[in-house]
């Protein structure tokens, strides 16, 4: 008697997988596999779901369910019947992938995105031009294969042993993404094994590793080296930049400079007395000392942002008491399959069924993307602003409160100080891992007053109360105004630190300022997300338009680049007038997205699809040019 034959295990194993499959995306795969309509007609349209990780299958009775997984299981060797769908029928595909009509100016981002068109910005000679990128996170990745795919001369240089940027500094417990992993990942690299839809650090950091190596892109960053300054030299139309390297000093000439340090590195400490008194460890979260163990010792944590909604859950089984102190409460929306991990057979389709990983993303990207910008309009005529924006912001604002009732238990002490007194999505909106419920334990205190010294053995707040604490953790974010200012860069007379001052940073499309020729940054002013959406594709998109400028210098035998004032002002006034009409310009708040005068200098007010359009191409009239000798 024989056993079952490699293909028969192999077709075991696909349909036992397809029974964890995300039955939209089994759909989709169906139709570009076969080419057959009959795949998105109404029978196998899905129901419309807006939770953060969708039901899997899809709003299907279990007799289409069945039907869809057998027909993909008889498929799944097909060589594909469209592999691009063009941008017609991919708006079609994409309506009918989420059971919602979505407008047709998505289908060529998301085509790129999918990797169903390429994204590289091809060059017509051989690159003349010799490129240098400071920072090795995912910015400086992200630029960096599409310089080598471009064939371009250019080094990385990195301050730090290893790629990774702020995922590899930022190790405190349960420090992790809140953009599911398979939008927050690049679009030129092959579907990567997640374990979770919301992955850990050390993941994140492997994959930017792993990402770096397998594009061969290892080979060209310089670790270790450090920029110290970098100045134009008008004459010879390059960048003159002085990198402290193991060896010591270096000068070195290049013609094109891109910062890509980002805007969370530069760890923000309250200004506070008492910070040498203080007989324990106390540190930024972003400092988080390798050696040290909480348990059964008394934490405080100054801050209740980001870092202490991922800290205080991963802390509070370990350590004797957790102390919270907290300046504003935070809006936090709840995940309620935050930690899950994704089904096993999910991850084996990744790999196993044609364009299941490409679909799955797409499903992803869009659930985190541009569909909350619109309630986030200012509404002239509401009634109630001193609570929210529009009747839709009111409906998020009302919903958020019962799900911080319900998870408070009722408890009425708490839901006052947990319950915010301005308009949700004002500030970052925050996840739910496990906060409210960590506030709840009788080992937990959570004390709504300003940290106003440190003692020798605790911490002060306004209230008056000296609190025990063996180590303190300031969880108090960064330095965000800076951002490639600190670099100490000077352009045409002036430095990019004077022209930023005032914590006013501007940039043309956050990446380009007038006076600072062959300068393009990443992660720039006014680039950041606020209503949602992937960093990572923030980076692409950026990449895409310096990659095309280079592009553009490199064929037409362009010395010098510079956007023009009357653009720049344009595009910025543009901004402000479209900020003046969103939430992040709600007076009732305090954010880091504003600077001290209130502009509001971080977050973008476009959509994420607008945002990409504008950075694709590169339009020369924006920019003065001087062709090489």
């Amino acid at each position: 008697m024989t056993g079952p034959t490699g293909t028969q295990l192999a077709d075991d194993q696909l349909a036992a997988a397809l029974l964890d499959a995300d039955h939209r995306v089994l759909v989709m795969c169906l139709f570009q596999i076969t080419g057959d309509r009959k795949w998105i007609r109404d029978r196998y349209r899905p129901v419309r779901d807006s939770n953060l990780i969708a039901d899997e299958q899809a709003g299907f009775d279990a007799e289409i369910a069945s039907e869809i997984r057998d027909a993909a299981r008889s498929v799944a060797d097909l060589p594909p019947a469209i592999s691009d769908p063009g941008d017609e029928l991919m708006t079609e595909l994409m309506g009918a992938c989420l059971g919602q009509h979505v407008p047709p100016e998505y289908a060529p981002m998301m085509r790129e995105e999918m990797g169903f068109c390429s994204r590289d910005v091809p060059v017509n000679s051989v690159s003349q031009l010799s490129v240098l990128v400071v920072g090795a996170g995912a910015s400086g990745i992200a630029v960096g294969v599409r310089l080598l795919r471009m064939g371009v001369t250019f080094s990385i240089v990195e301050r730090a042993s290893s790629v990774g940027g702020v995922w590899r500094d930022n190790r405190y417990p349960g420090a992790g993404v809140d953009t599911p992993n398979h939008a927050y990942s690049f679009s030129f690299m092959p579907p990567h094994d997640w374990s979770r839809f919301f992955a850990p650090q050390p993941e994140l950091e492997g994959y930017l590793v792993h990402t770096a190596e397998s594009t061969g892109l290892a080979p060209n960053i310089e670790f270790e080296t450090t920029l110290r300054s970098a100045s134009w030299l008008a004459d010879e139309k390059q960048w003159q930049v002085e990198l402290e390297t193991v060896d010591g000093t270096e000068i070195r000439l290049v013609d094109v400079l891109i910062p890509a340090i980002g805007q969370l590195n530069v760890p923000r400490l309250p200004l506070i007395e008492g910070m040498s008194v203080f007989e324990g460890p106390a540190f930024h979260s972003q400092e988080w000392p390798a050696d040290i163990d909480v348990t059964g010792r008394r934490v405080a944590v100054v801050g209740t942002g980001a870092s202490a909604m991922q800290i205080v859950p991963a802390i509070v089984e370990h350590a004797e008491s957790v102390t919270i102190y907290q300046r504003s409460p935070q809006w936090a929306r709840s995940v309620p399959r935050y930690h899950d991990p994704i089904p096993a057979g999910s991850r084996y389709l990744f790999d196993r069924l044609p364009f299941y990983a490409a679909w799955f993303r797409f499903t992803m990207l869009w659930r985190y993307g541009d569909g909350l910008l619109p309630s986030l309009r200012i509404d002239p005529d509401w009634p109630h602003p001193e609570r929210s924006l529009n009747k839709s912001n009111d409906r998020h604002r009302q919903q958020m409160t019962d799900q911080i009732i319900a998870a408070l238990d009722g408890d009425e002490d708490l839901i006052a100080q947990c319950v915010p007194d301005y308009p949700p999505y004002g500030k970052r909106i925050l996840l739910d891992n496990g906060w409210f419920e960590a506030l709840q334990r009788p080992d937990v205190e959570l004390v709504s007053a300003e940290v106003t010294e440190l003692s020798s053995g605790g911490v002060v707040a306004a209230d008056g109360q000296d609190r025990p604490a063996d180590v303190v953790v300031f969880a108090t974010g960064f330095h965000v105004t800076e951002g490639a200012a600190r670099l100490n860069i000077c352009g045409l007379g002036s430095s990019l630190a004077d022209a930023w001052a005032d914590d006013d940073p501007r940039a043309y499309l956050g990446i380009a300022i007038p006076g600072f020729p062959n300068l393009f940054v990443m992660q720039g002013p006014n680039t950041g997300l606020g209503h949602g959406g992937s960093a990572i594709l923030q980076a692409e998109s950026q990449a895409r338009y310096i990659t095309s400028c280079i592009a553009a210098m490199n064929d037409r035998g362009l010395a010098e680049i510079e956007v023009r004032e009357a653009p720049y002002h344009d595009y910025n006034a543009r901004l402000d007038a479209e900020h003046e009409q969103l939430i992040w310009s709600h007076p009732g708040m305090s954010t880091y997205y504003r600077n001290s005068s209130g502009r509001v200098v971080m977050v973008m007010p476009w959509r994420l699809v607008d945002y990409w359009r504008m950075c694709h191409d590169v339009d020369l009239s924006d920019f003065r040019v001087a062709e090489r000798p």
